[in-house]
């Protein structure tokens, strides 16, 4: 069962390394295809377009099939693109591929949570998640950098080979290692869609897709901030992206202990509450730069400490369709990065500052806290009446 979860947090470092070395390398790529790099971060959108696209469908699609199948399915699509998309000679192409490589993503997450609750022992279900997106945060901080490094000085094509490539050894460890479990007979189609007539599932989708932008308005415009704001080196800026995804690291693991000792929800409350007092802080001494390399870690291990606790409120919601819930949470989150960079952003264009997109992550991380106690008390009100 341990060798089950790591072929799963395999998984989450090659979805992770393609999701986020493109950051790294958008430059070298625009560069190299002669295009503006505005048109080039097409790319990052049309990914996170695949991800909302084919996170629900692909559940839907695959919802009869046992779990070990479709997560094999599921990394073969994720290699076959991502292999495309390294080849491919024009942009057009490219976009087409970019797309089609973000569709396994949250399908990918939302099956493997359900398994990883079904691997682990009794209480230590979140434990078992955070897990799996161990892998997802180790992209940050060891994939990402060392694909951006490959991607500056030889070519971005060599990244993405190399990551389809990781996705050819996931789908292999899924294989030998991955035990094969029953397919949940009572997920039905209906039952799947009707989760989302509940108020709780709604509830939960804004929840996510609001609170979770609070870590992207901040990481989203990291670089300018510490560079233009802190007196950062733009030399050490890798530095600070090392420091930020050493502690995503660590918060993904206290945010599935947390889950386990506090109950999800509760673990929620606390992590979006956390979140917002921390990008306060990074806003008042944005101007030190030594507190740019002390708030960059402390506050990749707060803003990460919100993964599971989500997934897992999720996961408990909706009985009966928990693939599903578990896989629209990840498109959700997805949401939350576009919303974050973008209402990030609003500030900037408006002349204000590189400090003041944290403050935007301040509102939204507390609207994020808000709507976790929201949720906490409609399950009570519920619990209450049943009784």
């Amino acid at each position: 069962m341990k060798k089950g979860l790591l072929a799963l947090a395999l998984g989450g470092l090659a979805i992770g390394m393609t999701e986020f070395t493109m950051m790294g390398i958008l430059p070298d790529l625009a560069n190299d295809l002669g295009v503006e790099i505005p048109k080039a971060a097409h790319l990052i959108a049309l990914y996170a377009l695949g991800v909302v696209v084919g996170a629900p469908t692909l559940v839907l699609i695959s919802g009869k099939y046992p779990p070990k199948r479709v997560l094999m399915v599921l990394m073969l699509i994720f290699v076959i693109f991502n292999g495309l998309f390294a080849f491919a000679p024009s942009f057009s192409l490219l976009s087409l591929t970019r797309f089609a490589s973000g569709l396994p993503h949250g399908a990918f997450f939302g099956v493997g949570s359900v398994v990883a609750t079904r691997l682990a022992k009794q209480g230590r279900e979140a434990q078992a998640v955070s897990m799996m997106f161990a892998g997802l945060t180790l992209a940050n901080l060891i994939g990402v950098p060392i694909g951006t490094y490959i991607g500056q000085h030889f070519s971005w094509r060599i990244t993405y080979i190399l990551i389809a490539f990781l996705g050819l050894i996931t789908f292999a460890s899924l294989f030998f290692w991955m035990p094969d479990l029953q397919q949940n007979t009572n997920g039905k189609l209906i039952k799947q869609l009707n989760y989302f007539k509940k108020k709780t599932a709604w509830l939960l989708v804004v929840l996510i897709s609001v609170g979770t932008g609070g870590l992207f308005a901040w990481i989203s415009y990291i670089a300018p901030l510490v560079t233009n704001v802190s007196g950062v080196p733009s030399h050490n800026v890798p530095i600070i992206m090392f420091l930020v995804g050493l502690g995503m690291v660590i918060g993904n693991l206290i945010g599935g202990r947390l889950a386990d000792i506090m109950n999800p929800n509760k673990a929620t409350i606390f992590s979006f509450s956390a979140m917002a007092v921390c990008l306060l802080v990074v806003h008042f001494t944005a101007s030190s730069e030594s507190m740019a390399y002390v708030m960059a870690f402390v506050t990749g291990v707060i803003s990460f400490t919100c993964g599971t606790p989500i997934q897992m409120m999720l996961i408990r919601d909706a009985k009966g369709a928990e693939t599903f819930a578990a896989s629209a949470g990840q498109a959700c989150f997805n949401i939350g990065n576009t919303l974050g960079a973008y209402l990030g952003g609003i500030p900037i264009t408006l002349g204000f500052t590189y400090d003041t997109p944290v403050l935007v992550g301040v509102g939204m991380a507390f609207i994020g806290a808000s709507l976790a106690y929201t949720f906490l008390k409609m399950k009570k009100s519920t619990l209450q009446l049943n009784n």
